[in-house]
């Protein structure tokens, strides 16, 4: 049998995007029409949802229909979980997360932009900006999202108005402005008939752009991987097993910054121990340099204390304490109140920590600051202090996402009950 050359699709540049916007604004459509339209489904996906549209009584073909994977979503209409959608074109693959809108959902929001380098926010041509939209903005400028593109979808039930267009636009720059997110893309589009989606339209002959596939296209990306200061949390520490192999000690994880090369000094982190990288080998081959974000087993020149949660590190040093500020997204029910102990889980490390204060909560209909709150209720974000039983290693978010971030995991239910941003000491 004739193999399959796939040395072209795995060198091709990868692209994660997000979805995000107030409930109905046509998130799942837009999807659809994208994977549609590319050609991007196969024909029993196709059919199966012919069938299912069928069912729910529409005589066309429901493209949401495509992205709402489970029963629940498919019988209220509405996405519930993060769905995850693989596709490729010939300049770029893709993997997109299609969020739900609705305010009790936004925690899964979180979770589809944390790894995004883009955002896609759809606004309903007819509502404008919702409480929402205001809320998934600030939470893409939060997690660091490079580019925003503001999709002012269902443009076909405001007659194709270029005016509702740039009314829209004019509100949502002064927000962008407030948040500071710098690349932001405006775009007109109807999602359900697929203008300005993969094709132009001919029906808005007053927008001269690109469309949404050329632009996830072409837009430049750059993977916020830190490529000065080496980072590996270790995951997993590689005893001998035998008494061939006494010799052998291996710390394997998957670099978060950075490169490490052979012979690089490094310094590990809390304890400050310093050794030099011996050697690196990834699936049994012996490696001479290692890239974020690849899975590595990295052996030392020197027999110093290593264990899961440490972090090896080389370049400028990490932040080092068990008192920090950071930014939080609260997602449980149950409210956080100072005092509340929780488990917090930083890269591979794991400690107990105490929300010590609450430094003010955002109010996402203004984006301003309101202090004086004595507890964080579901869906808030807000400035905490946190103080942790163990000292964390980590850099601020803004340096590198995956040692400046953290989740808060219930010691009773074993509920991740928030996501963290740390901001420094």
């Amino acid at each position: 049998m004739e193999k399959t050359d796939t040395s072209g699709y795995l060198d091709m540049e990868l692209l994660r995007f997000t979805t995000a916007g107030s409930v109905d604004d046509g998130k799942s459509t837009l999807i659809g029409r994208l994977l549609y339209d590319s050609k991007s489904i196969f024909e029993d996906q196709l059919e199966a949802v012919e069938i299912a549209s069928r069912r729910g009584g529409n005589d066309e073909v429901n493209l949401a229909l495509l992205t709402d994977g489970l029963r629940s979503e498919r019988e209220q209409g509405i996405t519930i979980d993060v769905a995850y959608r693989y596709f490729a074109t010939p300049r770029r693959k893709f993997i997109i997360a299609d969020t739900p809108g609705h305010v009790q959902y936004t925690r899964n929001m979180v979770t589809g932009a944390s790894t995004a380098d883009l955002a896609i926010i759809l606004i309903d041509a007819r509502n404008g900006v919702l409480e929402q939209t205001l809320r998934h903005s600030y939470i893409a400028a939060l997690l660091g999202i490079q580019h925003v593109v503001v999709c002012v979808n269902k443009m076909d039930l405001v007659d194709f108005s270029r005016e509702v267009f740039e009314e829209t636009r004019a509100r949502y720059l002064d927000i962008a402005a407030k948040l500071r997110l710098d690349s932001v893309t405006f775009l007109p589009l109807s999602a359900k008939l697929g203008d300005n989606v993969v094709s132009a339209s001919t029906r808005m002959p007053w927008y001269a752009g690109p469309t949404l596939m050329e632009l996830l296209e072409t837009i430049p990306v750059n993977h916020r991987v830190n490529e000065q200061e080496s980072r590996l949390p270790v995951q997993y520490v590689i005893r001998p097993i035998s008494d061939k192999f006494h010799d052998f000690r291996g710390y394997s994880g998957r670099l978060a910054g950075g490169v490490l090369k052979k012979g690089d000094p490094v310094t590990v982190y809390p304890s400050g121990q310093r050794s030099t990288v011996a050697a690196i080998t990834r699936h049994d081959q012996e490696l001479d340099e290692a890239f974020a974000p690849e899975s590595i087993t990295v052996q030392l020149a020197d027999d110093v204390d290593v264990s899961r949660g440490d972090l090896l590190a080389g370049g400028e040093p990490p932040l080092v304490a068990r008192e920090i500020t950071l930014m939080i997204c609260w997602f449980n029910e149950r409210p956080l109140r100072p005092g509340n102990r929780y488990i917090i889980m930083q890269a591979t490390r794991e400690t107990i920590g105490v929300v010590t204060a609450i430094l003010h909560v955002v109010n996402v209909n203004t984006l301003e600051s309101e202090s004086g709150k004595e507890s964080l209720q579901i869906n808030d974000i807000a400035r905490v202090a946190l103080k942790t039983a163990k000292p964390l290693a980590f850099d601020p978010y803004a340096k590198n996402r995956v040692t400046g971030s953290l989740i808060f995991v219930d010691p009773d239910t074993f509920e991740t009950v928030g996501g963290g941003m740390i901001e420094g000491v």
